[in-house]
């Protein structure tokens, strides 16, 4: 069984800033940030691909950076200028494809080619941000 593990999470207030992060057995060439906040879908936040590739779901672009470590085997979400409504429940996922191209990897994390089924998932790391 292959495992990710969050952390980073926490209270912040509006405008301030956080730095997920994620280790474990499971990464992959293809990583990715989804958020879910109570009520509403899994959303993609972010995605990395081995090439060095980024994408960003619009509402966090200018604001959230992704990043992967080779060093250190860590994913990253760098988040700043945090919103109330980035209040949410986020997850580190690495695909379990570990041959796709940049453009699969970046369009697996929108609405109509997700598969959960698809990803290896963390358990989650809480962020709550405050007005």
């Amino acid at each position: 069984q292959e495992d990710l593990v969050e952390s980073g999470g926490g209270s912040v207030q509006a405008g301030g800033s956080l730095r997920l992060s994620c280790v474990g057995s499971g990464v992959a060439p293809c990583m990715a940030w989804f958020r879910q906040a109570p009520g509403t879908e899994r959303e993609g936040v972010a995605t990395v691909n081995g090439d060095g590739s980024t994408n960003y779901v619009d509402s966090v672009k200018g604001r959230f950076t992704i990043s992967y470590d080779n060093t250190e085997n860590t994913l990253y979400l760098q988040m700043t200028n945090i919103k109330p409504e980035d209040s949410a429940m986020y997850y580190c996922a690495a695909h379990k494809t570990r041959t796709l191209s940049p453009n699969i990897c970046h369009g697996a994390t929108k609405t109509q080619f997700f598969f959960p089924s698809l990803w290896n998932w963390g358990q989650g790391t809480q962020v709550t941000v405050s007005s």
